[in-house]
């Protein structure tokens, strides 16, 4: 039977938007596969990730492996999901120095070859002294993050090119921002240089001493405590000595490293009048890495004023 006038437009224009819509799905199609693809990139912490979102912003996809405050990096164990993340890894941020070997494993595990590491540690040049141990905490050391960004900007830019102008101008952002905690430190160094504090673990030992500070700790405390190991009766009391006599200005305390002995230190000093200045390894939460350092430097100068 022959179709109607009526019949024949209704199928002509089904058949019409049938086409549209299948141009427009193409074209959404080929605009997702034309956007240009992130730089993957995997940090030990979030203080490094941070970094690196500060220099790549919208160019990069980071996975920050430890970014909860309340767990202590020292004693992390990776799962399958890091591994995943690490394996596809163009660029890889890591401290170095013992702090985050999980890294250096689950690199090798995964089979990635060609990802661009950056060690921090190595570029900081530090090392441990004659007789010592080796203070690995250098995002606290800001020259050594100055360093670390230069290098995060030119590993960006080798995986992509095209946005090398954008990462080398976020990077003298960020370094810029370095500039005005390094004449904190300085300020600190001029009223206070020489004066005694005291710590928890080495964890802001850095700023400590660009600050021209004095650790009086006893080594053995604070080695114990970063390593996880009991402190002997003996150093806990030579420890607790330093606020009862009050020869220590400042408490700098390690709050994801804290347990019995470490609050009998906080005790202490609180007992005596001394100031307690916390501080932490890992980003907290909603915050910037040189916002957070910001308030680390001026919280220690505001205990050191009192």
């Amino acid at each position: 039977m022959p179709l109607s006038t009526s019949r024949r437009l209704a199928l002509l224009t089904s058949a019409s938007l049938a086409l549209l819509a299948g141009c427009g799905s193409s074209s959404d199609s080929a605009d997702a596969e034309s956007a240009p693809a992130k730089v993957p990139v995997v940090a030990s912490t979030n203080v490094y990730g941070d970094i690196v979102r500060s220099i790549g912003a919208d160019k990069v996809d980071v996975t920050s492996v430890i970014s909860d405050p309340d767990q202590d990096p020292h004693s992390y164990e990776a799962d399958t999901q890091n591994q995943l993340a690490l394996s596809k890894a163009k660029v890889v941020v890591e401290n170095g120095g013992g702090y985050d070997d999980f890294v250096d494993r689950m690199l090798k595990s995964g089979h990635n070859d060609s990802a661009q590491v950056i060690n921090a540690v190595r570029i900081s040049g530090k090392t441990a002294p004659k007789g010592g141990e080796l203070n690995e905490h250098v995002w606290y050391d800001f020259p050594t993050v100055a360093r670390v960004a230069d290098r995060i900007s030119a590993a960006l830019a080798k995986a992509d090119p095209a946005d090398a102008a954008a990462f080398s101008k976020n990077a003298t952002a960020f370094k810029a921002g370095l500039t005005p905690l390094e004449a904190k430190e300085a300020r600190i160094k001029k009223e206070h240089g020489g004066e005694a504090v005291a710590i928890t673990e080495p964890v802001p030992l850095y700023m400590t001493e660009a600050s021209g500070l004095v650790n009086r700790t006893p080594a053995a405390f604070s080695e114990a405590i970063e390593e996880g190991d009991d402190v002997s009766p003996r150093v806990l009391q030579e420890s607790l000595a330093l606020f009862g006599g009050r020869k220590v200005e400042v408490l700098v305390y390690n709050e994801q490293t804290s347990g019995p002995q470490t609050e009998k230190s906080e005790a202490a000093a609180k007992a005596a009048g001394i100031p307690v200045v916390p501080v932490t390894e890992t980003l907290p939460k909603g915050e910037d890495y040189l916002g957070w350092m910001t308030a680390n430097v001026d919280a220690l100068a505001s205990a050191l004023a009192k």
